[in-house]
């Protein structure tokens, strides 16, 4: 399958660039900080908060899978970004302190999740969440998450009209040789979850899925994997259960992405329109955004990054109450960028 799903990307690649019907107006963009005490930052989330602000997070420290490896937040108001704010560590003790991973913000019946992993790596890692009742000001003391559960896994959970939350998890295993894919369900607004696997039996290696729900309640979900293409699946029961995987339109070179379902019943994808190469971060230069009616037939509209060299990459795309569009995604590993848009069109 892997060299046709090269052609297949590259087709759909030359393909969508010329499409341009549907166009976003870029309204702000740029670094959410200038300045840190920590000289590299990755896998950025961001949510809308109550009161209408926004706030971000991310790990940040020496370099990833560094024991100094915390989560940071940093809120958005009219007056623009605070300065980052340590609010999660690794730390066991006096001697030992391990680092802290891909950290995922939802908002939910006033309450605030912040989930994020702590571990040596993504093979050994476990999950953890705080919440805050206050919008981001302050937060609870760590929990840790049942054995076997590991929260979303990089891209926010979807919730449903029933109240059903539907968490977008996967594991890396044995020094990531093993990739699969799973759900993490909860009925109960996150106080219990349960595991749903999805086509573990699959050659194929996914990870970090990201879930929209479709004009017809089916869910959708997306996944990274090694096929340099996005690969997708259905749920028509609410996530219970799901289909074989399939090629979507969309390529991807082992990299993040990360989709949303718009208030007009559009969708947008941020991903990395390239094919993977020799080195893990190969393909990660390019930045794209794509629109669909039908999160099937995709079109790019905008190029979020263009150069020949450096990592963009781990997007996280929300639309706010008022219509616009939201994006933060990491900068050569070295900050986190943020662009705010509106459809223009």
């Amino acid at each position: 399958m892997k060299a046709k799903v090269v052609v297949l990307a590259v087709f759909f690649s030359l393909k969508l660039i010329a499409q341009h019907k549907v166009k976003f107006e870029v309204l702000d963009s740029g670094f959410i900080y200038a300045e840190a005490n920590f000289p590299s930052a990755h896998a950025s989330t961001i949510e809308e908060l109550d009161n209408g602000d926004l706030i971000a997070a991310w790990f940040g420290g020496t370099h990833e899978r560094h024991p100094d490896v915390s989560i940071y937040t940093s809120k958005k108001n009219k007056n623009g970004w605070s300065s980052p704010k340590k609010v999660a560590t690794g730390f066991q003790n006096d001697t030992l302190s391990y680092p802290t991973w891909n950290p995922v913000l939802f908002n939910t019946e006033n309450k605030l999740f912040l989930f994020y992993k702590i571990g040596p790596s993504p093979s050994t890692w476990w999950g953890a969440y705080k919440t805050s009742t206050n919008n981001g000001e302050s937060w609870s003391d760590e929990k840790l998450l049942p054995e076997g559960i590991l929260g979303p896994i990089k891209n926010k959970p979807i919730q449903l009209e029933n109240g059903r939350i539907v968490s977008p998890s996967s594991v890396e295993l044995q020094d990531g040789e093993i990739w699969h894919a799973h759900m993490e369900i909860s009925d109960d607004l996150g106080k219990t979850w349960r595991k749903i696997k999805v086509n573990q039996d699959s050659e194929y290696k996914v990870i970090q899925p990201t879930i929209v729900q479709l004009k017809n309640g089916d869910l959708k979900a997306f996944f990274r994997s090694d096929q340099d293409v996005v690969l997708e699946s259905f749920s028509k029961d609410h996530g219970e259960t799901w289909s074989d995987f399939s090629a979507s339109e969309l390529a991807n070179p082992n990299s993040g992405i990360d989709a949303v379902r718009l208030k007009n019943g559009g969708f947008l994808m941020v991903y990395n329109p390239m094919a993977s190469g020799d080195d893990w971060w190969d393909g990660r230069s390019k930045l794209n955004l794509a629109y669909s009616e039908d999160a099937e037939h995709w079109q790019d509209v905008l190029k979020l990054e263009n150069e020949e060299e450096g990592e963009f990459s781990y997007p996280a795309i929300i639309q706010a109450e008022n219509g616009e569009i939201h994006i933060t995604y990491t900068y050569d590993r070295k900050k986190i960028k943020y662009f705010r848009l509106k459809r223009s069109n």
